[in-house]
This record gives structure tokens, sequence and C-alpha cells, in this order.
């Protein structure tokens, strides 16, 4: 999900991990090592450039059951993903940048940790037992994805973890009381969990001290041809879902659970991602391609349900996606528009990249018949994504 106009601590080593030195092509390289006895997992930390403040910004690179992921302490984005081929070759399936400037100056949220609140809050204005907060308005006339200075242009701190044949990554961050409008003060962790078979999990967990609304999601781009080797339309795309959320010209839901049926956002059987995309269908032109909150049939469950499977022809690249969430975002990469280029040298253009946001609906506070996404003092909010990757 995104917007035409879209512009854009260190970690602690856990107890035990042997100092080992790597190189690196963005900095000067420091690393922590550590290899799972079961898994044969392994976590390196390397620098990887400086803000203007002089905060150093750090990556991290975790790797099991022959999944790579890199994670940067800066907006605990997804700088690559590397899952295999049905040849056995591994390949970044994720859209991002070679170096740090380039996230800070321009990028559309390419695998950015999304947070207080994914998608947008119409008019950034919302009331929570009668107080009324107003949000930065960064997208158009709406509060998109947090505000101009959301979780995803926050530095995080990452600390990595094992146990189980798991490798991981836990992600933590004190969002103070007021921050982008938002009330409470809210404290967050999250897990990047890569399984022996590699799997991808991530567990999301939040507390607060105030009443507040929450909505976290990840925002990886993918392409699994491989990034940069351009159009996401011959991926095939099953979601489970009967429903979506029609949106208004400004992308903010009209508050209606139309059924998909008869329409191109209609993919309860797998179908090409362009089939029906150049559709002359209104919802289709407000999005200038699909943009739109998918109402997952199984609704909120307490363990993460599948609900979709996407793959790529040529690779053989297979990705299901389960979660504990009532919605996903599928986005079609339409504002990308040559403008950027990625990791690997080649320019994005639109459709190079898709997002699937497991996510509550947007502009949920606003919308009395949608799921909640208030928090209380006493209350954990938690939610569960699990990516899983095979070939045919």
């Amino acid at each position: 999900m995104t917007t035409s106009r879209r512009t854009l601590m260190t970690a602690a080593a856990a107890a035990g991990l042997a100092a080992t030195a790597v190189g690196t092509g963005t900095g000067t390289a420091y690393a922590k090592d550590a290899k799972g006895a079961k898994g044969g997992g392994r976590a390196v930390k390397e620098h990887f450039g400086t803000l203007a403040d002089g905060t150093k910004v750090d990556r991290w690179t975790i790797e099991n059951g022959r999944t790579r992921l890199s994670v940067l302490t800066y907006g605990g984005l997804v700088q690559s993903l590397e899952t295999p081929d049905r040849h056995g070759r591994l390949g970044n399936v994720s859209l991002g940048f070679a170096d740090l400037d380039s996230y800070v100056a321009g990028s559309p949220y390419f695998g950015a940790l999304i947070g207080r609140y994914g998608n947008r809050i119409a008019n950034g204005k919302f009331t929570l037992d009668g107080h009324a907060y107003q949000l930065p308005v960064n997208d158009g006339p709406n509060s998109l994805h947090g505000g101009d200075k959301g979780f995803d242009k926050r530095v995080w701190s990452i600390e990595p973890f094992e146990g189980g044949g798991n490798v991981g990554l836990t992600l933590r961050r004190v969002s103070p009381d007021g921050e982008m409008g938002y009330p409470g003060k809210l404290t967050v962790r999250v897990d990047y969990t890569l399984t022996p078979t590699g799997d991808w999990r991530i567990d999301y967990e939040a507390t607060t001290d105030k009443p507040t609304v929450v909505n976290l999601t990840n925002h990886t781009y993918y392409n699994l041809g491989g990034e940069g080797t351009g159009s996401i339309y011959d991926h095939r795309l099953e979601i489970a879902a009967s429903r979506y959320t029609p949106v208004g010209k400004t992308l903010i839901p009209t508050g209606e659970l139309a059924k998909v049926a008869g329409t191109p956002f209609d993919f309860r059987r797998s179908k090409a991602v362009g089939r029906d995309i150049r559709e002359a269908h209104q919802q289709v032109l407000y999005g200038q391609g699909i943009d739109h909150n998918f109402v997952l049939d199984k609704g909120i469950t307490s363990r993460p349900e599948h609900i979709v499977t996407v793959s790529e022809p040529e690779s053989g690249r297979v990705m299901r996606i389960a979660t504990t969430e009532p919605g996903v975002q599928f986005y079609t990469g339409n504002f990308l528009v040559g403008t950027l280029a990625g990791t690997s040298g080649n320019v994005y253009r639109q459709g190079d990249g898709f997002c699937l946001e497991t996510q509550h609906f947007p502009d949920s506070p606003n919308q009395p018949g949608f799921p909640s996404t208030v928090l209380r003092p006493g209350q954990t909010y938690r939610s569960t994504t699990v990516h899983s990757f095979s070939t045919r």
C-alpha cells in the first residue's frame, strides 16, 4: 500500500556469541557471529552507514534453512531476503537499496517495519474516549503509515537470538507519548525468526500506558523472480478473501465490505496478478492498479492461518503466508515510476514489486464497523505472520 506522493543503539550481542571479522561493501565491518548448534543458523552484524545526526546504522544478517534475511536498525527494514529457486540458486526476492542514503532520501517504505498505524487514517484524525487526536498529514489529506516520521524512519535496537533450531532478531523501541500525535507511551517488540525449514516468522508485541490505536505491519516489496528482474504481473496469486474494502479517491475505505466476485479483486482462485489490472474498474482507477485491503475469510485468529499463495513460473518460487490478522493489503507497485535504482543496479518501474501487508483495516479508528485497533493499558497487542518458501 502506497501513494503517488510517497517519498520519502547499537545492538547488543546475545550471551556467548563469538566475535568474527566479516567483509562488507557498505562500510567498516564489525560483527557478532552466532552459529546455531541445532539449526545451522547464524547472525552477523555489520556497520551499514551513519545518519546526518551521527547515529550509526547497522545491518544484521541471519540465515537458516536456506533462507537469508538482512535487516537494518534503521526502520527495522528488510534490506534483502534470499531464497532458492527451483535449481537451488539463492536470489534476493525483495526490493531495496544498496546504501543508507537512498533509504533516507526517498524510500517508498521498502522492507520497512510500519507503525504506529499501518495504512491510512482519514484526514489524520481520530477520536478515542472522547479525546480528539491530530496526526501528521503525509498522504494528500490523510495520515499514512504512522506519519511523516513513523517507525520506518526510527532507529531500533536489535539483538540476535537462537533456540530450538531457530535463529532470529529481536527489535525493540519505545515510542514516547505524543509521538506523531498518538497518545500513550508504546513499548514495542518485534521478532524476526528464521526456522530450520527457512520460514520467516514475524511476531509483533506492544503495550501502552494510555489508550491508543495500534496497527503494525511489514512493508516488504516482493518479486519472486528476483529483485530487479522486471514485472510481477505474471506471478500467480491466490487470496482467501471473498470481500474487500472499496475506497474513495484518496484511498480511504468507504466502510463497505464489498464482494470480490465479478471484479478484478477476485483472487479466490489462483490467477496472474496482471490479468485484470488494466480493467476499467473505478477501484483500479483510484489505486492506479490494486492498492486495497482484502477482508480475510478467516477473520482474526489466535494462531496464524494460511491466507495467501503466490508463485512465479520461471524461477519456480512459491511463497505462502499465514497470519493472525483479519486483513491483507495487496499493492501492485503502482507508483514505482522509474526514479529509483535497487540493489541490483536496475531501475524499478510500475509493477516491478508487490506488497502483501497483513494488518487490521485502513482507517479503523474512524470506522465503527471495522475490527477495533484500540489498545488499552493492561492489554498486550500481539500479531503474527509467517512467510513460507518452497519451489515447484
